[in-house]
Formats: structure tokens, C-alpha cells, sequence
């Protein structure tokens, strides 16, 4: 990594992080691609604010900084056509605190204090889920007479089972799954290792679509359509599915179970969660099997499953409605007398 002054282009200090973010923090590659896109549209703005060609770290000030969160603030999405989100400004933002963190930890540089980008408070998230009867629905529209047919009913079941999320699901090779423990260890979000468990419906279903393949290939989810095989694949790693895939198969299956919920891979990691909490779970165990860095990420299904709220509320009513028994029951006897 190349020598880091406040006189330094930010382009080059922030390939300089992003190297330090693989080599030294171990983050994933995804990680890695948001901090850069991020950070690339912060650059990119500065610039043009400053209407300078070169943007420094000496021009990163926490007046600079102010002015880029009243940008994102009035942003349009291109994909909604609506305002940025909070949480949608917040990871941007996310990302410049953790590399002004660098700068000045790493690097010792007297630039911006980091404690300066002030995150805001992001809107409620209610996570979309769907209830007992429409995972029913949802389990009987594949079509178990085609070999992708028994694979879907398996990746349903086991984002079901499992809480995974889809880039997790479809990073399994067949030797990392024990179908006689009905046990596994993924390594998820910042290389975060964790053990996932099958229910007895997900192992049925994975058996069945395993002993339907013929093939020697090493991803446990392969595809029967697209491209074709790219040659010297023998581990046919060119035939794993993706996630845009699993994202169409289950807005498939939804359409086709007539269920109005717009649903994703992600929908079912929320169902796997909230039915967790509704049965009792201690939040701490839910966050260890999401693999959730901090409880308070997990604190979003608390929203909407809270058994002893839910029991107030059914007793408060219960309360009002035999005081109103017996009120009504008083004022019949008066009538008659």
C-alpha cells in the first residue's frame, strides 16, 4: 500500500483502503463493492460540488460532509422514483465513517473525525412475511414431475428450514451438507461462520432432489436452463444457480399460488425469524442463527411478534367484553323490573 498524505487524491487512498478492507479486515467481496461504490459517489460529488478536477483528503471537512447528506437527503431513486430512504442514505454514509476511521486510525491523519458523521436514525422496517397458510399454498404449486421441479421444492425448504440468505444458499457445494445430522456450517456476512440446521422436511426434500441427479458437479443447486456448460468445467461450477434465479422461481411460485404478498429469498429469512420469536426463541438465539453481528439488527421482527404484547391485548379485550356482559346482563334485569 502506497505512502498516505492529506495532500493524497482520494481515488487512490480509497483503492488503498479498500485493499487494507480485503487484506487486513477480511471482508467479503460484496462488502468490498458496495464500500467502493459508495465511496465512489461521494468522490464524484465532491468533485463536482468543488468544481475541482483533483479531490484530496485535505478537502474532506465536515462542512463538505453536511452539504453531501442534504444531497442524499433529496436524492431521487432511479429504481422507485422516490426520495432516498433513510436506511438508503445511511449506508452511504456508513461506508465514509469507516473510511475517515481508516484515515485517521490507520494512517494517523488529522483529517474529519469520524464521530462527526452522525447516521440519523433510519425509518421502522416492518419485514414482509407470509403466515402458516401461505407457506402451505406455496409448497403445492411445484411441478415434482420435472427434476427442477423436486429443486425448487427443495430451496424452498430449505430457506425455509434454514433462514439463509440467498447468496448463502446458492454458495453450497454438496460435500458442506450433512443430511444425517441435518447440520451445516455457512460462512456468511464478513466471513462470519455459523451452524444452520435442516428441518426433517428440508432433508426429505434435498434426498430426493440429490438422488435424481446423475452428475458428478459440485454446486448443490444447479440449473436445467441457460447458458450451456462452459467447456473444462468439470466441477460444473458454470451451472450453479444464481440468485437472480432463486429471486424468479419464488415470484413464480407466489403468482402461481395466488398469494399478494411480493415476495423474495430475503421474505423467507424474515418467516424463518419471526416464527422462531412467536415460538419463544430468545432473541440472542435468533441473532446467533440469522448470524447477525449486532442484536439489533435481529430487534426488527420484535415489531411484529410479541407474544406477551399479543397476550395483553387478547386479555384487555377479554376484560372489556365481559365488563360489557355484565353491564348489559344489569341493565336487562332493571327493564324487567
Amino acid at each position: 500500500m502506497s505512502k498516505v498524505s492529506l495532500a493524497s487524491n482520494f481515488d487512490d487512498v480509497m483503492l488503498d483502503y479498500l485493499d487494507f478492507c480485503e487484506i487486513e479486515k477480511n471482508l467479503s467481496q460484496n462488502t468490498i463493492k458496495m464500500y467502493h461504490f459508495y465511496l465512489t459517489d461521494f468522490g464524484q460529488w465532491s468533485r463536482d460540488f468543488l468544481k475541482k478536477d483533483t479531490f484530496t483528503i485535505e478537502d474532506i471537512e465536515e462542512d463538505l460532509v453536511k452539504k453531501y447528506r442534504v444531497n442524499l437527503n433529496r436524492r431521487i431513486s432511479s429504481k422507485s422514483n422516490t426520495e432516498f430512504k433513510r436506511s438508503t442514505q445511511k449506508t452511504f454514509l456508513v461506508a465514509l465513517r469507516a473510511f475517515l476511521k481508516y484515515l485517521v486510525v490507520e494512517k494517523g491523519l488529522e483529517t474529519i473525525s469520524p464521530e462527526k458523521i452522525i447516521l440519523g436514525k433510519a425509518e421502522d422496517r416492518v419485514p414482509k412475511v407470509l403466515n402458516s397458510q401461505q407457506m402451505k399454498k406455496l409448497f403445492e404449486v411445484q411441478n415434482l414431475d420435472r427434476k427442477s421441479g423436486i429443486r425448487d421444492k427443495a430451496i424452498l425448504e430449505t430457506l425455509y428450514s434454514t433462514g439463509l440468505r440467498v447468496s448463502e444458499l446458492v454458495a453450497l457445494n454438496r460435500d458442506e451438507i450433512n443430511l444425517d445430522t441435518g447440520e451445516f456450517t455457512v460462512v456468511g456476512k464478513g466471513r462470519k461462520a455459523r451452524t444452520v440446521y435442516l428441518s426433517p422436511e428440508a432433508i426429505r426434500w434435498l434426498k430426493r432432489y440429490l438422488s435424481a441427479r446423475a452428475d458428478p458437479f459440485v454446486p448443490l443447486f444447479i440449473r436445467y436452463s441457460g447458458k450451456k456448460m462452459q467447456e473444462n468445467d468439470f466441477d460444473g461450477e458454470s451451472l450453479r444457480i444464481n440468485p437472480r434465479s432463486i429471486q424468479r422461481l419464488i415470484k413464480k411460485y407466489i403468482r402461481r399460488a395466488g398469494i399478494s404478498v411480493d415476495a423474495t429469498p430475503h421474505t423467507f429469512r424474515h418467516t424463518y425469524a419471526t416464527g422462531l420469536l412467536s415460538e419463544g426463541a430468545d432473541l440472542r438465539e435468533v441473532q446467533e442463527l440469522l448470524g447477525h453481528s449486532n442484536v439489533s439488527t435481529t430487534q426488527i421482527y420484535t415489531h411484529i411478534t410479541n407474544r406477551q404484547l399479543r397476550d395483553v391485548h387478547r386479555k384487555y379485550h377479554k376484560d372489556v367484553l365481559t365488563s360489557r356482559e355484565i353491564e348489559e346482563t344489569e341493565e336487562s334485569v332493571s327493564s324487567l323490573n
